[in-house]
C-alpha cells in the first residue's frame, strides 16, 4: 500500500468518525414578533416564544448553532453609558489640616477655606432587553450613584435611560427606556442549568469599540459564594470569557435564554483568567418583577444566621455528607422561630430539593415572595423533622444590616456609629464625629495599608462623615478599582489612609 492511499484511508476514517457523532442542541427561533403586538412589562415574560429545537448532526451545523444564536440575541443586548458629577475639596496645607492653622500662610489671610471642584465621571457597561416596551436588565454596580445613564444598540441608537430601581444586595438594577418593538430576550430557568452546558456571553468589554462582543463557554460550577462581591452569593461560574465592561450582559444557553446575568471575574491580573460569575437569572426575574411592580425590592426572610458545613463538623454531627445548612441562631420573633427551628438544626432539603449549604439557603430563600410557605426537612440530633415555614417580609432593621454587609465586601472592613463609651475605650476625643472601625479583614488592602479595629474614621475621599448613614453613602459611591482616601484618627492623632476598592 502506497504512502497516498495510507493518507487517504487515515484521512477517510477520520471523516466518518466525526459523521457519526451526533451533537443534540436546541436553536433559538430567529422569529420576531408581529410587528402590531406590543408587549407590557408585566406581560413579558409569558409573551417571548420559546425557541424551537432541532437536532445538529456535524460539526459544522454546530458551528451555525452558535452564529445564529449571536446573530438572535445580539440586537436585545445594549451597552449602558453612565456620568457621574464628582466634588471634592481641594486639599489644604498640612498645618492647615492638622492644626488648624499655616504659618507659612500671609498675615492676616487667617485660615484657608478649602475650595470644591467638579468634574465628571463617565462609565461604561453592558445589559439586554427584557421588554419590548423597553425594560432593560444590568448590574447595580454599572449605573450606581450616576446622574444620567443612555444605552446605545447594536444599530447604534441611542435611548435616555431611567433607573427605574435597584438592589445592591444581589447587584441587580432595572432600566427603562421610552421605546416600542424593542427585541428583547426570554429569561429561562437557571435552576435547570447543568454544569457543562455550553453557554455564550454577550457584552461591551474594555471599550465601546468593542461592543457586542460574542464568547462561548461552559457552566463550570453553580453555587458559588464567599466571593466577597454582594450580600446575596449564589453565582454560576463559566469560562466564557468576560472582562471589564461586560457586566449586566447576559449569559445564554443554547435556547437563547438568559440564565445569568454577568458580573464579575476572578483574577490577579485585572484580566480573564478563565473564571466568570453570573447571576442566576431566577434572582434576576424575582429582583425585576418586585422593582416593575412596587418600585422596590420586596424581599422575603428566614431568620436564622448559619454556616456552610464542612466534613469535620459533619461527622460531629452524625451525618455521611457535608450537605445542609447549620443554623446557629433563630431570631426571636422570626419565621424560623414560629416554625419550630432550633439552635444547632441541620436543613437538608427545601421543598424536596438538597440543600448543599447554608449560601445557598439564603439565595433561594430571597428569591421567594413574603408569605410563601417553604417545606424544610431538618437533621435534629439525629433525628428528621419536618416543618412548614411561612416566610415574611424582611424588616428594614435587616435590611440597613445587608447594605452594611455589602459595604464589607466591596471595602474589607466594618463600622459602626461612634459613642462616648468607644472613645473612653479607644481613648479618642467624644467631642469627635465619625464612624468606627470594628473590625477589619486582614486580607484587605485597608488592612495592610495600616487600617485597625479602633480608627475613628471622620472623612472619605475629602468628605466629612458624621454617621454609618453618611459613610455608606460616600463610600458608596466610589466604583469598584478606584482608590478611597480615609481620614481617621487613632488615640487623638490624625493619619490618611488610601486604597482601592475591591473588584
Amino acid at each position: 500500500m502506497n504512502q497516498f492511499s495510507v493518507k487517504f484511508l487515515a484521512a477517510l476514517f477520520f471523516a466518518a468518525i466525526i459523521y457519526l457523532i451526533n451533537f443534540n442542541f436546541g436553536l433559538i427561533s430567529t422569529a420576531e414578533p408581529e410587528n402590531d403586538q406590543i408587549y407590557t412589562s408585566t406581560a413579558v415574560q409569558q409573551d417571548v416564544p420559546k425557541a424551537a429545537d432541532r437536532p445538529i448532526r456535524t460539526l459544522r451545523d454546530f458551528n451555525n448553532a452558535f452564529v445564529e444564536l449571536a446573530e438572535a440575541t445580539s440586537p436585545a443586548v445594549v451597552t449602558v453609558f453612565t456620568s457621574q458629577t464628582i466634588r471634592q475639596r481641594a486639599p489644604r496645607s498640612l498645618f492647615d489640616e492638622f492644626f488648624g492653622f499655616d504659618p507659612f500662610s500671609r498675615p492676616g489671610q487667617g485660615q484657608q477655606q478649602p475650595q470644591e471642584r467638579e468634574f465628571r465621571r463617565s462609565g461604561q457597561g453592558s445589559g439586554f432587553i427584557v421588554s419590548a416596551d423597553g425594560y432593560i436588565l444590568t448590574n447595580n454596580h454599572v449605573v450606581q450613584n450616576a446622574d444620567s445613564v443612555y444605552v446605545r444598540t447594536q444599530d447604534n441608537r441611542e435611548f435616555t435611560a431611567k433607573i427605574v430601581g435597584t438592589d445592591p444586595g444581589t447587584d441587580i438594577a432595572v432600566l427603562k427606556v421610552e421605546a416600542r418593538n424593542m427585541p428583547m430576550l426570554r429569561l429561562g430557568d437557571s435552576d435547570e442549568l447543568r454544569i457543562g452546558e455550553w453557554v455564550m456571553a454577550v457584552g461591551s468589554p474594555l471599550s465601546e469599540s468593542l461592543a457586542h462582543t460574542v464568547t462561548q463557554g461552559i457552566v463550570s460550577a453553580k453555587g458559588r459564594a464567599n466571593i466577597q462581591l454582594i450580600d446575596l452569593e449564589d453565582f454560576i461560574q463559566t469560562d466564557a470569557a468576560i472582562n471589564p465592561g461586560n457586566s449586566g450582559g447576559p449569559l445564554l444557553n443554547l435556547d437563547g435564554e438568559v440564565v445569568g446575568i454577568n458580573t464579575a471575574i476572578a483574577s490577579r491580573s485585572g484580566g480573564f483568567q478563565g473564571i466568570g460569575f453570573a447571576i442566576p437569572s431566577n434572582i434576576a426575574q424575582r429582583v425585576m418583577t418586585s422593582i416593575i411592580e412596587t418600585g422596590r425590592v420586596v424581599r422575603a426572610y428566614l431568620g436564622v444566621s448559619g454556616e456552610n458545613l464542612d466534613q469535620t463538623m459533619a461527622q460531629g454531627f452524625g451525618l455521611e455528607s457535608a450537605r445542609g445548612a447549620l443554623v446557629n441562631m433563630v431570631m426571636e420573633g422570626s419565621p424560623a422561630e414560629k416554625a419550630g427551628l432550633k439552635e444547632g438544626d441541620i436543613i437538608l432539603e427545601m421543598n424536596g430539593q438538597i440543600v448543599q449549604n447554608f449560601n445557598q439557603l439564603r439565595a433561594n430563600i430571597a428569591t421567594k415572595v413574603p408569605g410563601t410557605v417553604v417545606r424544610m426537612k431538618v437533621n435534629r440530633d439525629g433525628e428528621t423533622v419536618n416543618l412548614n415555614v411561612i416566610l415574611a417580609e424582611m424588616p428594614e432593621d435587616i435590611i440597613a444590616d445587608a447594605d452594611q454587609s455589602t459595604q464589607e465586601s466591596r471595602l474589607g472592613f466594618t463600622v459602626k456609629e461612634f459613642t462616648r463609651e468607644d472613645a473612653g475605650r479607644y481613648n479618642l476625643n467624644p467631642g469627635l464625629n465619625g464612624v468606627l472601625v470594628t473590625a477589619v479583614d486582614t486580607e484587605s488592602e485597608a488592612y495592610m495599608r495600616g487600617l485597625r479595629e479602633g480608627d475613628l474614621i471622620i472623612a472619605v475621599n475629602r468628605r466629612a462623615v458624621r454617621n454609618v448613614q453618611e459613610f455608606n453613602q460616600q463610600a458608596g459611591s466610589i466604583a469598584a478599582g478606584d482608590v478611597a482616601l480615609l481620614q481617621a484618627v487613632r488615640a487623638n492623632s490624625r493619619m490618611f489612609i488610601s486604597f482601592r476598592v475591591r473588584e
